[in-house]
């Protein structure tokens, strides 16, 4: 018989810690919201009422087009931290979110050669990639390429 009893009070007190740590987090203060953006990537974002301004904290970081009054599409520019503020028509604010603007993982493989740092993309061949962080000459190598290989696309005047 102790051990049934034993065993009860232990329900009630693992309970009882139970309760008491909901308590504790459901007075914690809420986490601010975060939205998440790839580097070189765009992103929808839906609201739920027309917006009438939109505030990007710094535009080197994110940029923010508006497709229509409820739409609005985010494009990484640059790995970092901002934020993004969107108003309606009364000056309400409709949203007001950080924003993180990270690399892609899938699909890359990275080679460091001490602080020198060159990214490849991999699909599946593996093949040089114009990646902020790289090292400066890889940048540039891979940067005229893709400016080359471009320009011979342009239509001649």
């Amino acid at each position: 018989m102790k051990t049934i009893c034993g065993f009860a009070a232990f329900a009630v007190l693992s309970v009882m810690q139970i309760s008491s740590a909901q308590a504790e987090r459901a007075v914690e203060p809420e986490a601010p919201q975060q939205l998440k953006v790839t580097v070189d990537r765009a992103k929808v974002v839906r609201l739920d009422r027309a917006a009438d301004t939109v505030i990007v904290g710094n535009p080197m970081i994110v940029d923010a087009t508006i497709q229509d009054s409820r739409t609005i599409v985010l494009t990484g520019r640059s790995y970092g931290v901002t934020n993004l503020i969107v108003l309606d028509s009364l000056g309400e604010p409709i949203m007001d979110e950080t924003l993180i603007v990270q690399t892609h993982e899938e699909n890359v493989v990275r080679i460091y050669r001490r602080a020198s740092r060159e990214t490849l993309a991999c699909s599946p061949v593996c093949e040089r990639t114009l990646t902020i962080g790289d090292n400066a000459e890889q940048f540039d190598a891979v940067r005229t390429q893709i400016e080359n290989r471009n320009a011979t696309s342009e239509p001649k005047q």
